[in-house]
């Protein structure tokens, strides 16, 4: 029962306010100490109490994620649902800080986008600063504006994912919301007519061309244009700043789909490069296979060749004894003999049928 919604709490953005935190978040604030102790049986006014009473800022922190007091106030406000008039007052409050921070977190839940840019947006003149408890549970240092600019600016904000709202030039293009008006405007608006009064001076005391000067400065048409110049180049900032952040999301974008294609590229390079192995592989085995066929085939060819083959015949056995002859006969008729004379002799003898000389 102490964690449920308010029975009379309207529905945000189609769905129970209690939703706008993760189930896991809330999960863990619904078993955090504080939770238990303090936020039961919380009004809305005696919420302001425990708000007053908070020192830092943050989501979760620790090894087991602990949720911070100022998230389990946050969804004590959410169970409750509080009067728009009170988080109004919660942001309003220029003596505790926490306090106004607490209401522009809620109010960046469950606000309007209208309500959202009018009553944040002037927090950004705020620069007092904060302890915001991180993740590691270590404290760091900053300032209410950088706080607003991260609720305006960014899709996650103390660990919670905030709804998206519309940028402020198509605010402003629908006419939903006027153009940013600065805090120093004002200053600058009171140096511009001291400038104007001290040359004013100075023309009414040189007596110079007076009726030009009139007709070429007007104070009011210098204030309007001086404004349409401060919203245009608010807007141009507006509008800068949203298309850088959509040109980063983008490149992540591209970031990612290229490398997974050339993941994918190294993947499929590497199957055709094992094809291509195994191919080779198989086609060396198979040649290895061929070559020993082959030099089995080789052997038994020779084998069967050699059993196959016929004993001499008897005129081969008589043709060696011949042959030995000759060659004997050969080395009889001196045309050896180491002295060239008596060889050539020895030769011509031969041919005459004579005895070869035996010197």
């Amino acid at each position: 029962m102490a964690n449920r919604t308010d029975p009379l709490a309207k529905s945000i953005r189609g769905t129970n306010p209690q939703n706008l935190v993760e189930k896991i978040l809330r999960t863990k604030i619904y078993q955090n100490t504080y939770w238990k102790e303090q936020c039961f049986g919380l009004t809305a006014e005696t919420l302001v109490d425990k708000a007053m009473e908070l020192d830092h800022v943050g989501g979760t922190h620790g090894g087991n994620r602990k949720p911070t007091p100022f998230m389990c106030l946050v969804m004590k406000m959410l169970q409750i649902q509080p009067d728009k008039e009170i988080v109004v007052e919660f942001i309003k409050n220029p003596e505790y800080k926490y306090v106004r921070i607490l209401g522009a977190f809620y109010l960046r839940l469950t606000g309007t986008d209208v309500d959202v840019y009018r009553y944040l947006e002037p927090l950004y003149n705020d620069y007092r600063k904060l302890r915001f408890k991180s993740n590691d549970g270590k404290f760091t240092l900053t300032h209410v504006d950088e706080f607003i600019d991260e609720l305006l600016t960014k899709d996650y904000s103390c660990d919670i994912a905030l709804p998206r709202i519309k940028k402020r030039w198509t605010l402003e293009a629908i006419g939903s919301l006027e153009l940013r008006r600065s805090a120093l405007e004002d200053d600058f608006e009171e140096e511009e007519e001291k400038d104007e009064d001290d040359q004013l001076v100075d023309g009414l005391d040189s007596g110079d061309n007076d009726k030009d000067y009139y007709r070429a400065r007007s104070p009011t048409r210098e204030k309007d244009r001086d404004r349409k110049r401060d919203g245009h180049r608010y807007r141009d900032r507006d509008y800068d700043r949203d298309r850088d952040y959509d040109r980063d999301r983008d490149y992540d974008r591209d970031y990612d789909r290229d490398r997974d294609r050339e993941r994918d590229r190294e993947g499929r390079e590497r199957d055709r490069r094992d094809r291509d192995r195994g191919r080779r592989r198989s086609h060396s085995r198979s040649r290895s296979r061929s070559r020993d066929r082959k030099d089995r085939d080789g052997d038994d060819r020779r084998r069967r060749h050699r059993a196959s083959s016929s004993p001499k015949r008897p005129e081969d056995r008589d043709e060696q004894p011949k042959k030995k002859k000759e060659k004997k006969a050969k080395k009889d008729d001196g045309t050896d003999h180491p002295d060239p004379e008596i060889a050539e002799q020895n030769r011509i003898r031969a041919s005459l049928g004579l005895k070869p000389l035996k010197l």
